[in-house]
């Protein structure tokens, strides 16, 4: 991606506006996968992947910063965490660089207060790496203390990561530093139970959020079947197992996004093709999952299957989306009963191959989709009104891209 003449000067003023801006809001956001929390009263910020949920406030005009993560080590991949930006009106991206070197940095979240972007590094020897935004430098790197590391999310107090383990099935917890460096780990949790399900040769820890209620986080394990709560230490930064929520056998839970409301979650099972709704209690963390139900999306055209891969809800709780991978399209569905039920509308093509993750824009009024085959990143006007989808602009060209992250 080259600069187009715009000065590197003018994009990290950007950067560290958005970072000096995003101080003041109290919620983390992550690269579309997050599923995870946001404290009752947050107010939305850049991408509420972490939360699911996009926000409908008015955003900054002019151009905004959007991220880009990809496979290094994949055939045709990026050099590291990529720098895009796009148009709010529009949803035009155009790219503008690199923003720092980081192997196979396949998710990315940003603490709350803004100014700190971390990045998981998908390799055998896993790790999680810390970017400053005013200046582009990289804080350290810390290990995981597992394999292949696919998704990170941060506490909404700040002062915890955490990680999800795939190879390895574990969730690594690390402490934050005052500058947004990550510190070495407090606590290393493995998923030795229950047993595998069907086809799996062990557990594959794929998500790790933080509950509405901020209390509790929440680890979905595609491996075993199960989706683990834990009490968090907020002293210590430790994690107490506190209750199990069993799928089907051979559904492979892959993401989780609460409704706002709290009461709420939804889950996308990536290997049965299925979506659940999940109930939540806050006061004891415990989720129980609901009957599956249909992606609306069949076999993909030449891969015979489809693999949900990611949900996102809007702000007002009214509408969910849904990333198909193999369909290649965005499912839609109404939200109803305050978030106990999904109704499904259809699905929409993404104009991409293998959309791995999707984020909404600051204020939810685009949807950009990371399309990991194509090597592109295609974006939706989002409707208020019915949330429809309206694609916006031309597919943008990223090596691999499998995240992207709007500021």
């Amino acid at each position: 991606m080259n600069t187009d003449g715009w000065s590197r000067r003018r994009f990290v003023g950007l950067l560290a506006r958005t970072a000096t801006a995003a101080a003041a809001l109290p919620a983390a956001a992550a690269c579309g996968g997050a599923g995870g929390a946001q404290a009752p009263s947050a107010t939305p910020v850049a991408s509420r992947a972490s939360g699911g949920a996009s926000g409908r406030e008015r955003g900054p005009s002019g151009p905004r910063p959007l991220l880009l993560g990809t496979y290094t080590s994949a055939e045709g991949g990026g050099r590291g965490i990529a720098l895009a930006e796009y148009e709010p009106g529009t949803g035009r991206i155009t790219g503008r660089g690199l923003l720092a070197e980081v192997g196979d940095p396949s998710y990315l979240a940003v603490h709350p207060d803004g100014r700190t972007v971390y990045a998981v590094d998908e390799r055998e020897d896993g790790a999680v790496t810390a970017v400053r935004l005013s200046d582009r430098k990289v804080l350290g790197s810390r290990s995981t203390g597992g394999a292949a590391p696919c998704h990170l999310s941060v506490h909404p107090g700040g002062r915890w990561l955490f990680s999800a383990n795939y190879g390895s099935g574990s969730v690594a917890v690390h402490p934050v530093d005052a500058s947004g460096a990550p510190g070495e780990r407090t606590h290393l949790v493995t998923h030795s139970a229950p047993p595998p399900g069907p086809g799996q040769r062990g557990p594959h820890a794929h998500q790790v959020v933080t509950a509405p209620d901020g209390a509790h986080v929440l680890a979905v394990d595609l491996g075993t079947d199960t989706v683990y709560t834990y009490r968090l230490d907020e002293g210590a930064g430790t994690l107490a197992e506190v209750a199990r929520a069993r799928t089907r056998p051979g559904a492979g839970p892959r993401h989780l996004t609460f409704h706002p409301g709290g009461r709420h979650a939804y889950l996308a099972n990536e290997l049965d093709n299925t979506v659940a709704v999940c109930a939540y209690d806050p006061g004891t963390g415990r989720l129980t999952v609901g009957e599956p139900q249909s992606t609306g999306a069949g076999p993909g055209q030449g891969s015979g299957t489809n693999y949900p891969a990611q949900f996102l809800v809007t702000a007002d709780g009214a509408y969910a989306f849904l990333a198909n991978r193999g369909h290649d399209s965005l499912t839609r569905y109404a939200v109803e009963a305050r978030g106990a039920r999904l109704r499904l509308l259809g699905t929409v093509p993404v104009g991409g191959d293998f959309p791995r993750q999707i984020a909404f824009s600051l204020d939810g009024a685009l949807l950009f989709a990371a399309n990991q085959r194509s090597g592109t990143v295609t974006a939706f006007h989002v409707s208020v009104a019915d949330g429809g989808l309206r694609p916006a602009g031309e597919p943008f060209a990223s090596p691999v891209a499998v995240c992207a992250l709007p500021l």
